[in-house]
């Protein structure tokens, strides 16, 4: 396995972490912002890879 390859696993793994502790904490704001800023930086990253392609 390459670096890269376990370096995207761990990205994904610390995403799904993140999730977990927003819906852990109990705080249905915390959830919003947490769902909030997962579209908008998918929204964000869509956006720059078509800026560059």
């Amino acid at each position: 396995m390459s670096i890269s390859k376990t370096r995207g696993i761990l990205y994904k793994l610390a995403r799904i972490l993140g999730d977990v502790q927003a819906i852990s904490s109990g705080s249905p704001k915390k959830m919003a912002k947490r769902v909030g800023r997962r579209i908008v930086g998918r929204a964000a990253g869509r956006a720059m890879g078509k800026l560059f392609k």
